[in-house]
């Protein structure tokens, strides 16, 4: 491969199995592959079509933050040969043309981390490439992913110049960019939120690129295999005609619902279909797909655990139990505590809702309501929670840099995007209320301002509203969840009844409990008490 010497040094050692080509048959489990490193194995396992690609482990991930130039040094022979094989299941030249190969770095932890860590596309371009990209398909195709990939390379890497013409110098300091990323600001606030170890590091993927802004017939998107949202058992996401990955997730560009790609490219929408079927089966759980259209052929980029609301976290387990694909123990391990207690949350009544001035409509993210100051500053908003504000982050779209105002915040509000932004999808994993596109302007139109935020209708009103409480037996879905948990949890718990009461629901109050050989109990909150029990049981 002329050209690419400068990037192509050999060091004196190497780490054992620490780059894995991901063809199906790596059998590495989920903490060395990352969770987007083992979806990509298990969908070419199960031969659906996805783009080749080779994972650097995590162990090599946590190597790199104490030891990182020596650490590349030792897989960079692997990082080559991967790449080689690459080219050979592309039939595509790295750096080069007439077919010149692109690809993707992306982040993939243990444990989902949706926004948090780097992401590199169209890595691999320079003048020939971009030559030899209009021969293939069109000028305009090829300067514009030349400048996605000028873009998101020197936003990522921090380099003020244009990357450098030798692609193997692009992958390595993409590489090394996005394993740092571990230790973003944005990532070191989720993990310390979620108290998720350290020690459990990113992987990097790889990826041969294919392309959504090639052709007609091309796009990209996100398909949640069931409502994340609302729970209901229909297919749900975004997709974009024309356009990249970043594209959807950003919540910058107008978006189609998925069932526009259903009108435009019925065979297409079919067949994505069945993949998200096989993939719920195969992981007994929603799945979350991220996808690309190129020329009318479907690619699965990855697949993960679909996050979800409160509200659909008890639904879709429900669900998942009615169908056999998860047991009665499992269904209570996917609603967790939190979750209980975010459906009990207090909601408007009717009358309420529509006395109060309507200030703003868009797409409800993640449900729940709730009330605060809107902000539009992160700064202010961090200042003001910690005064004890309660706290509406609004802003035109969220960044991945928000995420320290977002986990202050009760709720937050967008200007633009639809319910595959990062803005919708970080809402519904942080639990946060969430209305995104509610259209320009609205920032500055409620900055400063007490509203009521209505996440399940989409709405904005004006002021403080009173809320209506809830309790475990209004709503059905945790009456037959608490139904379940009567007959599997090791502490059965009751709203009143001759038994001791148990007067918190805490880890030592119910080994307290157990210890003394209580099976039946009373507690002001049943369901919550019997999820506690049997996470402590396990010993989780």
């Amino acid at each position: 491969m002329a050209g690419a010497a400068s990037g192509r040094h050999s060091p004196a050692g190497t780490l054992k199995d620490a780059v894995v080509v991901l063809d199906g048959r790596s059998r590495h489990p989920r903490q060395i592959l990352g969770n987007k490193g083992h979806g990509i194995d298990t969908m070419r396992l199960h031969n659906l079509p996805v783009p080749p690609a080779f994972c650097i482990t995590t162990e090599v991930g946590l190597r790199y933050l104490t030891e990182p130039g020596s650490t590349i040094d030792a897989i960079w022979a692997d990082v080559l040969d991967r790449m080689s094989w690459l080219e050979e299941q592309t039939s595509r030249t790295f750096g080069r043309g007439p077919r010149p190969l692109l690809v993707s770095v992306r982040s993939g932890a243990t444990q989902s981390m949706p926004g948090m860590m780097d992401t590199i596309l169209d890595l691999g371009m320079n003048d020939d490439v971009e030559r030899a990209l209009a021969q293939q398909g069109s000028a305009e195709f090829a300067r514009d992913t030349r400048r996605r990939f000028t873009s998101m390379y020197r936003r990522i890497v921090g380099a003020e110049s244009d990357p450098s013409d030798d692609p193997y110098t692009q992958l390595r300091t993409g590489i090394e960019a996005v394993f740092a990323s571990w230790n973003s600001p944005r990532a070191l606030a989720y993990r310390d939120h979620y108290n998720l170890d350290e020690r459990q590091g990113t992987a990097v993927v790889v990826q041969a690129m294919v392309f959504g802004n090639q052709a007609a017939k091309s796009g990209a998107g996100v398909l949640s295999s069931r409502n994340p949202i609302t729970g209901a058992n229909e297919p749900f996401g975004e997709w974009l005609p024309g356009g990249q990955g970043d594209d959807v997730v950003s919540g910058l560009v107008d978006v189609e619902p998925i069932t526009a790609l259903r009108d435009e490219q019925p065979a297409v929408f079919d067949e994505l279909m069945d993949a998200a079927r096989s993939l719920e089966r195969l992981n007994s759980d929603v799945q979350e797909i991220e996808f690309t259209v190129e020329d009318g052929k479907l690619w699965l980029l990855q697949t993960r655990g679909a996050e979800r609301s409160a509200q659909a976290a008890a639904r879709l387990a429900l669900q998942l139990r009615h169908e056999g694909l998860i047991d009665d123990l499992e269904t209570l391990r996917r609603v967790t505590p939190a979750d209980v207690e975010a459906v009990l949350q207090p909601s408007l009544q009717p009358e309420t809702r529509f006395s109060a001035p309507l200030l703003a409509k868009g797409l409800p993210a993640c449900p729940g309501v709730v009330t605060g100051t809107a902000y539009t500053d992160v700064d202010e908003a961090l200042d003001a929670a910690d005064r004890g504000e309660p706290v509406i982050l609004v802003r035109d779209h969220t960044r991945p840099e928000d995420v320290l105002g977002m986990l202050a915040a009760q709720g937050i509000v967008t200007e633009v995007g639809g319910p595959a932004s990062h803005a919708a999808v970080v809402s519904r994993e942080l639990g946060r209320v969430a209305v995104v596109g509610c259209g320009q302007g609205v920032a500055a139109a409620l900055a400063g301002r007490q509203i009521t935020v209505d996440g399940y209708e989409g709405e904005v009103r004006q002021g403080i509203l009173s809320l209506a409480a809830w309790s475990e037996d209004d709503t059905p879905e945790l009456r037959e969840l608490a139904e379940i948990a009567l007959r599997v949890s090791p502490l059965r718990a009751h709203a009143g009844g001759e038994h001791p009461r148990l007067d918190t629901s805490s880890d030592e109050a119910l080994r307290a409990a157990m210890a003394a050989g209580h099976t039946d109990v009373v507690s002001a909150t049943p369901l919550i008490t019997m999820l506690n029990a049997i996470r402590v049981q396990a010993g989780e």
